[in-house]
């Protein structure tokens, strides 16, 4: 492989790079500033002739240590403390060591329900936008002194992927403990790195590992694979490899796995409503209803609503499923869930004489609602 083969990576000219916890931190937890530094100086150096989007890990595990904490906690409440110790940590040293280079660096912090919103959406694209264009270096993590499990994204190779759609990115560097995709568990003699994948035939019969190597973080393989699917299927190349091969990855040298577009780029949020919001309840439609939804693209009316579960409220993402309980669509529901049983079946017409203008409205608008059925998450 040459480096002309990488030739999308080096036109790339707003790249987002996203850091696990494992490259910035050690096992027992506690920034180390000797790993923070060397990346800082790959980022500083490739910033020089593009724009640079960093997507790090490392509160939660920047917060271990400080709290006498000998692990990562498995409940919420205690992860959310470490991250609000880790997180200021975190952002000063990346502000220091980007001062070395006269960088100013902007803290974002996000969650699911920020983007999957429209108007909260926009917001995130314009901040961001804002700061490169002001000469800064986004810093974005995950929110997690505020998450909930259900606006959770779980795991920031899915973020830095999403980020990179937001920001109508043209590469995604994923930098890990690893040095790149193999066909099996890189420590097993024999197995093979996989140095570029063109589509998910590629990975037939590959044994993708989900455990990561310093147990501090949340993604393994699994996930970055999946990043990379979200990424590529938006028209974004993936180069994923460790974190002591960055400057090589965003040079366009050969090294770790290059993923390669499959898709096409664009600007619709209803990527994030699809990959990073999760249900609160689900709508159950009449078959023509699911008809209208999935083969017009239609909006959701209440004539085609037969049941309702959950408790929900308006603006929440909400499943669209069928007679036989398949989750056809997500949408973002204009009801709340004990508004909706009154409406089941009945026209926004009749709705809107008996009950007030207000209730002639989509319960789903099509703006708000992305289709899950067909292979992959389509719109």
């Amino acid at each position: 492989m040459t480096t002309a083969a990488r030739q999308d990576v080096v036109e790339a000219r707003r790249v987002v790079v996203k850091v696990g916890s494992s490259s910035l931190t050690t096992a027992a937890g506690g920034l180390d500033a000797d790993r923070v530094d060397a990346l800082v100086d790959v980022l500083a150096k490739a910033r020089e002739d593009r724009e640079i989007v960093l997507v790090s890990s490392g509160a939660i595990a920047a917060g271990l240590a400080p709290l006498g904490l000998p692990s990562r906690p498995r409940d919420l409440a205690r992860q959310q403390a470490a991250a609000s110790v880790g997180q200021g940590l975190l952002v000063a040293r990346y502000t220091a060591s980007f001062a070395r280079y006269g960088i100013r660096v902007g803290q974002v912090l996000l969650t699911s329900d920020d983007v999957s919103r429209r108007a909260h959406y926009r917001n995130a694209y314009r901040t961001l936008d804002q700061l490169l264009a002001m000469g800064a270096l986004p810093v974005v993590n995950e929110n997690d002194t505020v998450a909930t499990d259900e606006i959770r994204f779980g795991d920031n190779d899915r973020l830095a992927a999403l980020v990179a759609h937001l920001v109508r990115a043209d590469l995604l560097v994923l930098l890990s403990d690893v040095d790149g995709l193999y066909d099996g568990d890189p420590r097993t003699p024999g197995t093979r790195l996989i140095a570029e994948v063109t589509g998910p035939g590629d990975l037939e019969g590959v044994s993708i590992g989900s455990a990561g190597r310093a147990g501090v973080g949340t993604g393994g393989m699994v996930t970055k694979v999946e990043a990379a699917a979200i990424a590529t299927g938006a028209g974004v190349p993936v180069v994923l490899t460790s974190a002591v091969h960055a400057a090589d990855a965003l040079a366009g040298r050969p090294t770790g796995t290059h993923f390669h577009r499959t898709g096409k780029r664009s600007a619709d949020r209803l990527l994030w409503l699809a990959h990073a919001s999760a249900p609160r309840g689900a709508l159950r439609l009449d078959a023509g209803a699911v008809r209208a939804v999935t083969q017009r693209h239609s909006s959701l009316l209440p004539a085609g609503l037969t049941g309702v579960e959950g408790d929900f409220a308006a603006g929440d993402p909400v499943d669209l499923v069928d007679e036989s309980g398949l989750a056809v669509a997500r949408g973002l529901v204009n009801y709340d869930a004990r508004e909706l049983p009154r409406l089941l079946g009945r026209s926004t017409r009749d709705l809107a004489a008996e009950l007030g203008p207000a209730y002639e409205r989509e319960v789903v608008h099509r703006d708000d609602l992305v289709l899950l059925r067909r292979q992959g998450l389509t719109r």
